[in-house]
């Protein structure tokens, strides 16, 4: 999201401000203001009355504040790395770039989800616009996604020939929609989740032709 830029015209430099602080939604001390005209009134009532103007600058900082923490965390777990940022509209992706994937990918992702919910809370916390943030290494979830896709594929396939149902692993909830979707077209299966977190799972049903 690139930074916002408004500019507000009122009879008076502290009305346009009020003004812009309004239509953002924003407090005097998150933006950066420049007055660009000081306006003044007419003269004996004569003439017409010159407005005054400013521009309201309100910063995105969501790259500078996710590098900042990160940075700081991965240093701490004294791992090298050097971080890649992408953004699409409200989304941010950050790619990190290291020898040491593994440690920061943990057991089935669940560092790196970790690190990726922290990471969105610190971002967002003082952030007028909410930013998703999706933290990925080595092109790991796109990997992971399509071990899923197969993974659901191949239980379906089984299913389906004996007739019974089949409980998967305990999965989060981004993989288990993965499971949910990649079946959701196959009119021989259905799948639901049971259990709770962190230990829900998805469950692959026959159904009887």
């Amino acid at each position: 999201m690139a930074n916002i830029v408004l500019e507000k015209s009122a009879n008076t430099v502290e009305e346009a401000i009020e003004l812009a602080l309004k239509e953002l939604d924003v407090t005097e001390d998150q933006v950066e203001i420049e007055i660009l005209e000081e306006g003044s009134k007419s003269f004996l009532g004569l003439g017409k009355q010159k407005e005054a103007k400013v521009r309201i600058i309100l910063y995105d900082y969501a790259i500078e504040i996710a590098r900042d923490f990160l940075g700081e965390l991965f240093e701490k777990m004294g791992i090298d790395t050097e971080l890649e940022f992408t953004e699409e509209d409200e989304l941010l992706k950050i790619n990190v770039v290291t020898k040491s994937s593994g440690m920061i990918i943990g057991r089935r992702g669940e560092t790196l989800d970790s690190l990726q919910f922290l990471t969105g809370l610190v971002v967002n916390r003082n952030n007028t616009t909410y930013r998703k943030i999706i933290i990925d290494t080595e092109n790991y979830r796109k990997k992971r996604e399509e071990t899923l896709e197969e993974l659901a594929n191949r239980i379906a396939a089984k299913v389906e020939k004996s007739g019974r149902n089949k409980t998967l692993e305990p999965m989060n909830p981004y993989e288990r929609r993965i499971i949910h979707s990649t079946l959701q077209k196959n009119k021989n299966v259905e799948t639901f989740s049971v259990g709770e977190e962190p230990n829900r799972k998805v469950v692959i049903k026959s159904i009887a032709r």
